[in-house]
Parts: C-alpha cells; structure tokens; sequence
C-alpha cells in the first residue's frame, strides 16, 4: 500500500491529493488493497536555535510520495535534505516528490561571472533525492524539459493554463486572454486552446526585481473584457503595468489568472492599484484568490508513476 507523506503545515492539501488519488484505480475501478493511498504527516519540532527535528513513520512501504510545495522554499528545502534519506533508511524504494510549485528554477543561467545557476544546483541534489518528481508549471524558459533542469529519472512537468482557461472561460466568456511577456506565450496558448479564446502576448523589459515596462501587442482592447494570464505572480509589477496600460487603452475590465500565486509584500495592492478586479489562481500555493484545485491533476500523475 503506497504512502503520502506530508508536513503538518500543508495537511490539507495532502489530504485533498489523496481523496483523488483514492478515487482513481485501474481503468476507473477504484483503488484495490495494493494500490490504496494512505496518508503520513511528518512531525515538526523547532529548536530555539532554528533547527529542525522531524519525525517520520518508523517503518515505510516501499512506495513513497512526499508532498511539498516548494514556495518560501529555503527551509523547505533542508526539510527536504533531511526527510528524504531519512525515509530510504525507514524503507522507502521508490521514492516520489510532488512538488506543485518547484523553486529556484528562474535562474538557469550565469549573467555575470561568478553567478550561481541556481537550477542546475538544485535541480541535481532534488534528482539524487529522488527517485521521480510531480510538479506544475515550472518556469522552464532556457532549458526544453524538466528532466534537463532535475535530472531525476521519471520528471513529470504538469500544466494548470487548460483548468484556467476553463475557468476564465466560465467566469468572463469570450475574454482576451493576455500573456504579460514573451516568456508566458506557452500558458496562453495552452488556456486559449482548450478554452477557445483569443489570446496575444505583451512585451516586457525588466531592469530590476520590481522595475519592468510593459508593451501591448498591436491590438484594440477597447470594449473588451482582459485576463492577464501567467505561470506565477511575485510582486505584481509586471501585471500592474500591463493592466494600467490595458485601462488607458479601453479595456473594461482586467482580471488575472496565474498558476502559483506567489504575491509577496504589497502585490495584491499594486495590482489592485493599476486596475486589476479578480484574481485567480491554483491551489499550488495557499492563498486567497485559489479557484482550481491541482489535485486531480496531481493524482493522475502520480498514479501513472506508481503503476
């Protein structure tokens, strides 16, 4: 009987995988004695001086899927270095990571000398880590799979863009769907082609973390209803800027659909500020604005990995 281990702070989630998973079986049967999922939480303890003690089950199936969602991702990390061997010893063979949202994968390349391409790093330690890997959407720009970036032999890079475009298809029919740079034109497509919408792709020059200009594409908005579609939103410059110039071109409204839902700090102001109404996202990482549950997505991938 394989297993889901999760953190006691993401128990939710996990619990909402494993009723997918629970609800899947061979050729849509149901799950049998050998192929039930149940569920582990790993206890936490911090010490005073910020270490961790984790607990895991004392005696684990062969099959194993840990469940960690990888936003605010430095100590989830070293959670990570510690739980995964720690589960081979406990008896793990197969062990899995389901990872919704996967950090550090922007920085895939050396812009200056010295830079440390933060990919490469951590996407090598989490393939010795494990044995496959489950996640969404990852912010693959230079680099053609997820197995190039996590060199892990079963890599399962999943898309959430056709569950938003259903959405957005529901909730503002015959939008425009609206990528915010050039980098984001593979989700539009992909929503705009399950959901049947128009869609187009600004331009974007960035000069720092929170400093980016944003160019329409040539057309006329006036009139139109807009949802600025991307994999993730950080600080929201980028959609502010978009929707800004979305308003002062006609547009009527402006909404925004993103798969991870980062908004750090002011985000969600800033947005709001420039003329953003709904905001969207998955429940890849917690947050207010999640309308698409990732679990029967997650469960039908992980289901295929255990087979």
């Amino acid at each position: 009987m394989p297993l889901l281990l999760c953190c006691d702070d993401e128990q939710a989630p996990a619990e909402r995988l494993l009723a997918a998973l629970q609800a899947q079986g061979p050729q849509g049967a149901g799950p049998t004695e050998q192929t039930a999922w149940r569920l582990a939480v790993i206890e936490r303890h911090r010490f005073p001086d910020g270490e961790w003690r984790l607990r895991l089950p004392p005696a684990l199936p062969a099959d194993v899927a840990l469940y960690r969602s990888l936003h605010q991702p430095n100590e989830k990390l070293v959670e990570l270095l510690l739980a995964a061997p720690a589960a081979r010893e406990l008896g793990a063979r197969r062990l899995w990571l389901v990872a919704p949202y996967l950090a550090y994968m922007r920085q895939d390349a050396a812009f200056t000398p010295g830079e440390v391409v933060s990919q490469r790093h951590v996407g090598r330690w989490l393939a010795a880590a494990f044995d496959g890997l489950v996640t969404v959407d990852p912010h693959l720009h230079r680099v053609a799979t997820l197995a190039e970036a996590v060199p892990v032999g079963q890599a399962h890079a999943l898309s959430a863009a056709p569950l938003l475009g259903a959405l957005v298809a529901q909730r503002r029919p015959g939008a425009l769907l609206l990528g915010p740079d050039e980098e984001s034109a593979q989700w539009v497509q992909q929503a705009a082609a399950a959901a049947g919408l128009p869609a187009a792709v600004c331009r974007k020059v960035r000069r720092g973390d929170r400093d980016v200009e944003v160019q329409l594409p040539a057309l006329d908005v006036r009139g139109r209803a807009v949802v600025i579609l991307d994999d993730m939103a950080s600080t929201g410059r980028t959609v502010a800027q978009a929707a800004a110039a979305l308003r002062a071109a006609g547009a009527t409204s402006v909404d925004v659909a993103v798969t991870h839902a980062l908004f750090s700090g002011d985000a969600l102001a800033v947005m709001q500020a420039a003329g953003v109404g709904a905001v969207w996202s998955t429940d890849s990482v917690p947050h207010a604005s999640n309308a698409v549950a990732l679990a029967p997505l997650l469960a039908k991938a992980l289901g295929d990995l255990s087979r």
